[in-house]
């Protein structure tokens, strides 16, 4: 069986692959509110910028273990100087730069998998925000916010949705935070986002096997065609998110403000958190659309 994805597992992972392959840029986005680097893998040197966001949320850690075996497999073709699915990786990173950040709530992740001890200075409001000392289902960051609703895209909306479901401040997930961006994980991404100026991006999430592109009624060019292309290779169905799923988000944000094609794919099936096994069934399901998805902008 695999290990948990925690954060020490995924450290060890990228450090592994950029001593490996020295085409492989190894840098970090920012730092999570633990202080934790959050890790930012580059391929490529061209102009267009193509990201893959994982692990929004703690307990969907399977995204971050599904986006390293990407990286993994990308980095031994390109290496070889092999094909795949038709096409040539080097010819592609001619004129395209893959971003891939396989974890952007590091906390949530630790949190989740691996719990809080009762001598940790951070346990006792986590306790208070959880309401109980099973953190399993942990989704938002330290602070209890959720990330993927901290988002310029629809807050001030999905604060009176917040208000109908009776959250009032941080807790283990939905909670959007004070303000947009109020995270130093969203605020990083979207300094880092604005500064590169994206040509397409793609979240994952779990579980579901649906894909969402997009924001309302809002649907950048090309949106809905890449979106059936991508359902057709995944096997995933296209999908519009509604209630609280439908504000905040990160694909929200992306298509409402950078006006840009953007992707959550809701990976594998079952409930938060899969089990470590899945990670190999999901990569199998995914593995053509993240590739082609980077020749696809």
């Amino acid at each position: 069986m695999e290990k948990e994805f925690d954060y020490a597992v995924l450290m060890q992972n990228v450090r592994e692959i950029a001593e490996k392959y020295e085409f492989l840029e190894f840098s970090y986005l920012g730092e999570s509110v633990m202080g934790k680097g959050i890790p930012l893998l580059s391929l490529g040197k061209g102009e267009k910028q193509i990201f893959y966001i994982g692990a929004h949320h703690g307990a969907e850690r399977i995204t971050s273990a599904v986006l390293i075996k990407f990286v993994k497999e990308f980095c031994k073709i390109l290496n070889a100087e092999a094909y795949i699915f038709g096409m040539n990786l080097e010819y592609i990173l001619q004129t395209r730069t893959l971003r891939v950040i396989p974890m952007l709530n590091p906390d949530g992740v630790d949190i989740s998998a691996i719990g809080v001890t009762s001598e940790s200075l951070w346990h006792p409001r986590l306790v208070n925000m959880n309401g109980s000392n099973d953190f399993s289902k942990w989704q938002a960051n330290a602070r209890g916010v959720d990330l993927n609703h901290n988002y310029d895209a629809g807050f001030d909306e999905y604060k009176k949705i917040e208000a109908s479901l009776g959250i009032s401040g941080g807790c283990a997930t939905r909670f959007s935070g004070e303000a947009p961006e109020s995270e130093p994980e969203t605020n990083a991404l979207c300094n880092y986002l604005r500064f590169n100026n994206p040509s397409a991006l793609m979240t994952l999430h779990s579980p579901g096997r649906e894909i969402y592109y997009t924001s309302g009624e809002i649907c950048p060019p090309r949106s809905n065609t890449a979106a059936a292309y991508l359902s057709w290779l995944t096997g995933y169905k296209r999908a519009k998110p509604c209630g609280a799923a439908a504000y905040g988000g990160l694909t929200d944000y992306c298509i409402q403000k950078l006006g840009i094609p953007a992707f959550t794919i809701e990976c594998g099936k079952g409930k938060n958190p899969l089990p470590p096994s899945d990670a190999v069934p999901i990569y199998l399901e995914m593995r053509k659309a993240l590739f082609i998805f980077a020749s696809m902008f």
